[in-house]
């Protein structure tokens, strides 16, 4: 099988442990080309090599070598998973894990990292907590809003790539100093401007790319 990392804008990378245009499953393979649409497929492995039981833990230490973290859900008291894992900690990369029953052996290696130091995780906002990734997830999920009203627009007009002052913008767009603030703020977070400097704005490169 193929595993997948998420980087923090959401791309999915599936690193093989065998050449690329082997998928292994066979019935993995409309989710393989799935991947390419939003991220990519990667491989150590050159063409003609076939998965190999070696081949696995070998290639999870990618997998914990490009994330930030790991989270392990389940995993026996010599799973695979457990390799991996420690493979995070020798790269210095967070180990989570979900908590479960003392009397179900799939928990067994989870809750025993948890023991031994690895964060309880029991939702999504524990992990964006401790990478301390809260603003960006807000960040994606407010680029998706459209323009909200004629005031950002208008906002939006007045920036370009190079700084301007707050107090520039106020006088060109001939709006109040409290409106001019807030609505920036709201922007900013929305990853529609960024502050450089002090009190100094600049259109992000996402929306001057799309201008």
């Amino acid at each position: 099988s193929h595993r997948a990392a998420f980087d923090s804008v959401g791309t999915t990378v599936a690193v093989f442990a065998s050449c690329l245009y082997i998928v292994y499953p066979a019935e993995n393979a409309k989710l393989a080309r799935e991947i390419i649409d939003h991220g990519a497929l990667i491989s150590e492995y050159s063409l003609g090599t076939k998965p190999k039981a070696d081949n696995f833990p070998r290639r999870n230490r990618i997998m914990s070598g490009m994330s930030l973290g790991v989270l392990v859900i389940e995993a026996g008291e010599r799973s695979g998973a457990l390799i991996t894992a420690t493979q995070a900690l020798e790269q210095n990369r967070e180990v989570f894990a979900v908590p479960g029953s003392v009397f179900s052996p799939a928990s067994r290696g989870t809750n025993r990292l948890i023991q031994e130091g690895a964060k309880l995780i029991t939702d999504c906002n524990d992990i964006l907590e401790e990478l301390n990734l809260t603003i960006v997830a807000q960040q994606l999920e407010m680029k998706e809003v459209v323009i909200a009203d004629e005031t950002e627009s208008q906002l939006l007009k007045e920036l370009s790539a190079e700084p301007s002052h707050i107090d520039e913008i106020c006088r060109r767009s001939g709006l109040p100093m409290a409106t001019v603030s807030s609505n920036l703020a709201m922007m900013e977070l929305k990853g529609l401007v960024k502050q450089v400097g002090s009190m100094n704005y600049v259109l992000t490169r996402e929306i001057r790319k799309g201008s």
